[in-house]
């Protein structure tokens, strides 16, 4: 089995060397194309107004200065030589990927180009409790689970239009017990925001942040799996059409357009 790896915290991150290390268990060929530097949030987002340049950091790994679309794009249609992977293994994140946060994760667009590129793909997250630089995720968890949570999803198999996305909570390994197949939830707090500051030249700016505040998620949620400390497992996919909406409208909406308002 041929592996691609990315991620979208930078190719130097530790979180890929955790990934690397879960590959290696799985395949004796594994190949790594991931950003220069961090691209967290960087979604689906395609380089198209500056050149893309890439670094041979050893035989089957390379860093480029670009998204974790243009990684997983350009390993896929250039990099990777000979046959085309046979699975993407986006992350291992720093920081859990659930929720309203899916759609604009560098991880799970990573695994979503694999997918549209036609190989199956699953993002991976280590849940953490703190975001701030003293917290150390604990990345032994997803190097503990991960191997085996992957070998058993691939035995399974899932559709061609999915990504599975997998989230490994902040607990120590003896402390997770239980993996569940979650859907994608929505948090009922606001957590993002930006703060505004003062430069010291007395201009504004704004820096954006989190709130730790807690949801209160369905218990079939990813978001509720990761607060009972369990593993998550969602599948995702890139149709966002909501199909009852199409169904009210059509009922409404169609035939000649409507005129202006004047």
């Amino acid at each position: 089995m041929r592996i691609l790896l990315t991620n979208d915290d930078g190719i130097h991150a530790e979180g890929l060397a955790c990934l690397q290390r879960i590959a290696a268990q799985l395949s004796d060929d594994v190949w790594t194309v991931a950003p220069e530097v961090e691209q967290s949030g960087a979604s689906r987002a395609l380089t198209l107004m500056d050149p893309l340049r890439v670094r041979r950091v050893d035989a089957k790994s390379f860093s480029v200065t670009g998204t974790p679309t243009d990684c997983v794009m350009m390993a896929i249609r250039d990099l990777v030589e000979g046959a085309k992977p046979d699975l993407v293994l986006s992350g291992v994140n720093r920081g859990q990927n659930i929720a309203e946060d899916v759609t604009m994760s560098g991880t799970v667009a990573g695994a979503i180009e694999g997918m549209a590129l036609g190989v199956p793909s699953i993002a991976l997250s280590q849940g953490v409790a703190h975001f701030d630089d003293g917290y150390r995720a604990l990345f032994e968890t997803a190097e503990e689970f991960g191997p085996g949570v992957i070998h058993r999803l691939i035995e399974i198999g899932w559709p061609k239009d999915v990504v599975l996305n997998v989230n490994f909570p902040a607990k120590p390994p003896e402390a997770v017990k239980e993996i569940v197949v979650t859907r994608q939830g929505f948090r009922d707090t606001h957590i993002r925001h930006a703060e505004k500051r003062t430069d010291m030249r007395g201009r504004d700016y704004y820096w954006m942040g989190f709130a730790a505040e807690a949801s209160k998620p369905a218990e079939d949620t990813d978001i509720a799996a990761l607060y009972a400390g369990k593993i998550s497992v969602t599948p995702l996919h890139i149709d966002l059409t909501h199909m009852q909406t199409v169904h009210d409208l059509k009922q409404k909406l169609g035939g000649a357009p409507p005129k202006a308002i004047r």
